[in-house]
């Protein structure tokens, strides 16, 4: 330690709650692009979308049977054709007469009713029906579905297998979706090497740039890594310049500490605003959120995450994964919150909440939680297999196992913890 090196940091430590208010103050969606409708699954509409026409367009039988006319009663009628899905031919239900028709077919004009085929018999030409029918019975009316000007799709909300289908069900075949955040991510250390270069005692391989371009693919942003930047002012001004260049946010990971090396901190003061340094939360006390304002494009995002594992993956799961989805229009950024039993003792900081990994499952009715063991902030084995994020507030004693506390979702829920 020199002389010259700080014994306290410069910067305050904000309540989560805080941290996560400054950055969506500085969050916006990106702008909008026009792309194909029938491949924007997990994009997001960045506006409302209208039918511009019925569905169905005609009367359509909803079962196979016959179409006919409800007032003829139960008296033989004469079949006239056939008709099928997706042929309307000439013809016209006149009385006594009655059309043999398939599911999904036009209705012809003059019939009102179709009967199930179960219940008819049909010889030589002749329709008997087993008992009479309702005017409408099995007709499926103009619009029914979806009428002309109703709103099927809402600004903000992701789009799923079924949206996918509704919009080309419609005939949208092309929308405005808010743009893909381009992400660009940096390491800093000299100790870090990349995961396939030789190893010399005491380095440490690249796992928090690889962990988090996987973490914004999975957010559906696109990740540009930016490589390795050792530990001095030139090299990683020059890759965080290089970065805000060509991304529409910037994540850094190391060297936002109090060490000589911790450089990224004011290498953004310098560039930008810094808007909080330290969060009063574990893992990740350090986590930084700076903008820096580009003359063309406006403000820039930057998240400084610290340098473990865990403490990465888990700052970006509370701070960064939101403001991404934010970028995309996502009307509901932010990961689910539900109350779990716990299934262990959990010991809590005394001075800051803690996000303490765990698997959360159904059990006997209830949501329960297991820890996956030591959460220490270097061990990623940790988050292996974590479904949660168990929202531990600080106290003096031990959470007991039967407790409920709040935990983040996300994964999959499982049926057994």
């Amino acid at each position: 330690m020199t002389s010259e090196q700080r014994r306290e940091s410069p910067y305050p430590m904000v309540p989560v709650a805080e941290a996560q208010r400054l950055i969506t103050a500085h969050i916006a969606p990106l702008p909008a692009e026009i792309i194909s409708s029938l491949t924007a699954d997990g994009r997001v509409p960045a506006e409302d979308i209208c039918a511009t026409e019925n569905t169905p367009d005609v009367a359509k039988a909803m079962v196979d049977g016959y179409a006919l006319r409800a007032a003829d009663g139960i008296g033989e009628r004469r079949v006239l054709a056939e008709v099928t899905a997706g042929l309307a031919d000439d013809i016209r239900v006149e009385p006594g007469t009655a059309v043999r028709i398939m599911t999904g077919a036009p209705v012809p004009p003059g019939a009102d009713a179709v009967v199930m085929v179960e219940y008819t018999t049909e010889a030589a030409g002749m329709l008997r029906i087993k008992q009479p029918v309702s005017p409408g019975a099995h007709i499926q009316t103009v619009g029914q579905d979806i009428y002309e000007g109703q709103q099927i799709l809402t600004r903000g909300t992701v789009l799923g297998a079924a949206d996918i289908g509704l919009l080309a069900t419609v005939g949208r075949t092309r929308i405005p979706v808010y743009r893909q955040p381009r992400v660009a991510v940096l390491a800093t250390g000299d100790e870090v090497v990349e995961p396939d270069a030789p190893r010399r005692a005491g380095s440490v391989r690249d796992s928090n740039r690889y962990a988090l371009l996987a973490a914004i693919r999975e957010a559906g942003g696109e990740g540009i890594s930016l490589g390795i930047a050792r530990d001095t002012l030139e090299e990683q001004r020059a890759a965080i310049e290089a970065g805000l260049a060509q991304a529409d946010m910037l994540i850094t990971s190391g060297g936002v500490s109090m060490g000589t090396r911790d450089l990224i901190k004011p290498l953004l003061a310098a560039l930008g605003t810094i808007h909080f340094g330290r969060v009063a939360f574990k893992p990740g006390k350090p986590t930084l959120f700076a903008t820096v304002n580009d003359p063309e494009r406006g403000t820039l995002p930057v998240f400084g995450l610290p340098g473990f594992p865990v403490s990465s993956l888990v700052s970006f799961e509370v701070f960064v994964r939101p403001a991404l989805r934010r970028l995309q229009g996502d009307a509901h950024p932010e990961r689910p919150k539900i109350r779990v039993a716990l299934l262990d003792a959990i010991r809590p900081a005394r001075d800051r909440p803690e996000y303490q990994r765990v698997v959360i499952a159904w059990q006997d009715g209830r949501l329960v939680a297991r820890s996956t063991g030591a959460q220490s902030s270097n061990r990623l084995l940790s988050l292996r297999g974590a479904n949660g994020l168990l929202i531990v507030p600080p106290r003096e004693r031990v959470y007991a196992a039967g407790e409920t506390l709040e935990a983040l979702v996300t994964g999959a829920l499982r049926n057994e913890p």
